[in-house]
């Protein structure tokens, strides 16, 4: 593999590959990669061997690199590449078998195609620092700190090269994989798209609610003080789990009390108040530390405290599950660092390599072949598709967020995926209430088929047993010891096909002392660190003397501890699969895949997830939430709100030399002086003009506030030309805009399907596995089921 990226995305997808056994070489600048400064380099560069090379002037001896790469990954922009003849055409015409990866910030088409790739650039611009409007007192968009368009991009990189090696097994012939920070973004938008386009069409129906979650938490999902100053993250969104926690809090007397008989939707809205009160109040009596151990000892209580993320490298869990490894650099010493993104236990990683120096492999060649490539087992001739796993199988066994939609990301690059769901759905269906029931649903069951099974009853089994005989692989969320229970552990499925892909994802992974406790999206994104950044620097307030202070540092704290662990974790699931898969084809081998929370969430913050000697300190989110410097902030303009990305001296010297020319010796003034001097050198233009100015010169500055991500997936004429919100039929909602995939593979498709109701396909798949004959009664019995077209 060819790594002639630079900076962290492309530096991490080639990582991970590393880490299952490629040979990657990174081709660098002559000096080396300039983001090598970064702190968390000597985690993206292990594993791989360096090349020193001017990729323009010593062209005879990159050429001789990409004639016999598998696979060659870049984060040029569309112009840099063409400049520099590294574009697709250019490689294929070198190395027809060969799979390119473009990673570039915005896609490979359209208006913004040359804007800077910079996370918070493509945030800004797609509407998603809106969704941060009131985390703080204060208006205008919010930055949004943890970098999970990058997470993103690096994951799609990774499942879209896996894909497309699988699919050059068949056809023996390479293809372009497409992947953007934009696209990166695509999973975190859990509905605003949707949303966005059914208000317009019923408003008198949908909410016109785009800023959703600006008041208090739930009391399932809820931060709370703890008697030292601590806070810890509850995450109990299940009934069974938030009444494990009032039992561990010692509160369920308050049950009989006849305000809070029922469930929590039939509480009074005065009643909720009040049991939020006794439960902050009841929080303050113990430390951290003492509620940690009775939550535990409980064993149902989903709950961490708010780590940092420089301190989650020493998470107990992690250690015990091999999350986090020590690798030795020759410079810096001892490097603990986050581990494999999953246990694969026929196939496992293989980490030892620290971070190479600039140019230690500048004489090396690649190992002979005697003329054929790997993976090219019987071609056919056939182009590639755009679905690459098309003809796979896989068997989906899971509910909410994380692991659905990941499974959903396999079924865009053309798996069959059946989701085989409980009697009445995925609970997740029923969340949202009134016209926004079953909504969220469309995103995480996107482009899968479904049945509805009864799995406790014997006859439920067996129909699951029929359909794991025709499977290649089994994606779960449930718990140890359930998947027994259910007919669908390892052990029986690989006696019903030994090749079986059995994934596994859950809270704290297997071999964790949390291996058996609940998890939710909010427990690794405390616990990670993520919500403390996204919180900014003023968050937690050093002391809460009252509970109306204690009151709106949870909200606060809430806000910050948004959706984006459950789309971390969706993002190695998908990843973890195609390792596996991979394995299957490559080796004929079926195995045990474990993928989990902690680990998929330290990776969407690999940037602060290190610890060595010397490490620079990540740079904090300020108080008010504009950004973490003066020339990476939210700015107010004349109309409108604009982001600035100036990072590189180059982008600065630009920068000042059309809009502040007084401004130009950066070192030689305070920061605060330097945002002081920003804010009024933006404040004497609009936002749109700052923009057009700014990008004419290759300067990252963006509008900030042109409208929320819904409006932008739909309407905007960069995500229309680059097919990022694609049409598709839904049964009960007809055609929608849903959201793009994020992996574009061999130039795209136009047929990306729509998100499925409960068993909407169950009397099909029956009618599949010879059971057509039983429907009927499978359906009286209540051991099938499917939900209604139209909603009660």
């Amino acid at each position: 593999m060819l790594d002639l990226s630079t900076g962290s995305v492309g530096g991490i997808a080639t990582m991970v590959l590393a880490d299952f056994g490629a040979e990657v070489v990174k081709v660098e600048p002559v000096g080396g990669d300039p983001w090598r400064s970064l702190a968390a380099a000597p985690m993206w560069l292990r594993g791989k061997r360096s090349v020193e090379l001017d990729v323009v002037d010593e062209r005879a001896r990159l050429e001789e690199l990409i004639r016999e790469a598998d696979v060659v990954v870049s984060t040029d922009s569309p112009a840099r590449a063409k400049a520099r003849g590294l574009q697709y055409a250019d490689l294929r015409a070198l190395n027809e078998a060969a799979v390119y990866c473009s990673i570039t910030g915005f896609g490979p088409t359209g208006p913004y195609a040359e804007y800077p790739a910079y996370e918070a650039l493509v945030s800004a611009k797609t509407g998603r620092m809106l969704s941060f409007v009131g985390q703080r007192n204060r208006e205008g968009p919010g930055f949004a700190a943890v970098p999970v368009g990058a997470h993103g991009a690096s994951q799609g990189a990774v499942q879209g090269i896996l894909a497309a090696l699988i699919e050059r097994q068949r056809c023996g012939q390479g293809q372009i994989v497409e992947t953007s920070l934009l696209q990166g973004l695509m999973p975190f938008d859990l509905l605003l798209l949707l949303l966005t386009q059914l208000s317009e069409r019923e408003p008198e129906v949908y909410p016109q609610v785009f800023n959703i979650g600006g008041g208090m938490p739930t009391l399932n999902y809820h931060p709370v003080m703890t008697r030292d100053g601590r806070w810890i993250q509850l995450g109990n969104l299940l009934e069974h789990l938030f009444y494990a926690f009032m039992d561990a809090a010692d509160l369920t007397l308050l049950f009989a009390e006849e305000q809070w008989q029922g469930s929590q939707a039939e509480w009074t809205p005065e009643a909720t108040e009040e049991m939020r009160d006794r439960i902050l109040e009841r929080m303050q009596e113990k430390t951290c530390d003492e509620w940690m151990e009775i939550f535990r000892a409980q064993g149902n209580v989903a709950a961490e405290p708010f780590t940092p993320t420089h301190d989650a490298v020493d998470n107990l869990d992690m250690a015990a599950n091999g999350d986090t490894i020590e690798i030795e650099d020759p410079d810096l010493g001892p490097v603990k660092q986050v581990g494999p993104i999953a246990h694969l236990r026929e196939t496992p990683a293989e980490i030892s390599r620290p971070a190479p120096a600039v140019g230690n492999a500048n004489g090396f060649s690649w190992p002979s072949r005697n003329g054929e490539a790997p993976m090219m087992t019987s071609p056919n001739g056939a182009t590639p598709s755009g679905k690459p796993l098309d003809g796979f199988t896989v068997l989906e066994f899971a509910t909410i967020i994380a692991t659905p939609i990941g499974v959903s990301m396999l079924a865009d690059l053309g798996a069959r995926v059946i989701k085989v769901e409980p009697i009445g759905g995925d609970p997740f269906r029923g969340m949202g209430g009134g016209p926004l029931r079953g909504l969220l649903a469309a995103k995480t069951n996107a482009a899968k088929e479904s049945i509805c099974i009864d799995l406790k009853d014997p006859e439920g089994q067996a129909i699951v047993a029929d359909l794991i005989a025709q499977a290649d692989a089994i994606v779960h969320n449930y718990r140890p010891g359930v998947p027994d229970r259910l007919g669908i552990g390892y052990e029986t499925a690989k006696a019903i096909n030994p090749e079986i892909v059995w994934v596994s994802a859950n809270g704290y992974g297997p071999d964790a002392p949390g291996a058996r406790r609940p998890s939710a999206h909010p427990i690794p994104g405390a616990a990670m660190g993520g919500a403390l950044f996204q919180a900014g620097s003023a968050m937690p307030p050093g002391g809460c003397e009252t509970i109306e202070e204690i009151r709106e540092a949870s909200r606060q704290l809430m806000r910050a501890n948004e959706s984006n662990p459950d789309p971390n974790t969706g993002l190695l699931v998908a990843s973890a699969t195609l390792l596996g898969l991979y394995a299957q084809r490559r080796y004929g081998v079926g195995q045990e895949i474990y993928v989990n929370m902690l680990t998929a969430n330290a990776y969407a913050n690999s940037d602060d997830f290190l610890l060595y000697e010397g490490k620079p300190p990540r740079r904090q989110v300020d108080g008010e939430l504009y950004g973490t410097a003066p020339w990476y902030r939210l700015y107010e303009a004349s109309e409108g709100w604009v982001f600035l990305a100036a990072v590189t001296d180059d982008e600065w010297t630009a920068f000042c030399e059309e809009a502040a020319p007084a401004l130009a010796k950066r070192d030689a003034t305070s920061e605060d002086a330097l945002i002081a001097a920003l804010t009024d050198v933006f404040a004497q233009a609009p936002a749109s003009e700052w923009e057009s100015r700014l990008t004419a010169i290759g300067v990252g500055c963006v509008r900030a506030d042109a409208g929320p991500v819904g409006e932008f997936l739909i309407r905007d004429e960069h995500v229309l030309a680059n097919n990022f919100s694609p049409v598709a039929n839904h049964r009960r909602l007809g055609d929608v805009r849903r959201w793009g995939a994020v992996t574009t593979m061999a130039g795209g498709r136009e047929d990306y399907g729509p998100g499925v109701l409960a068993g909407q396909e169950t009397d099909e798949i029956l009618a599949e596995i010879g059971r057509a004959t039983d429907t009927d009664r499978l359906r009286a019995e209540g051991i099938v089921w499917s939900e209604p077209v139209e909603l009660e």
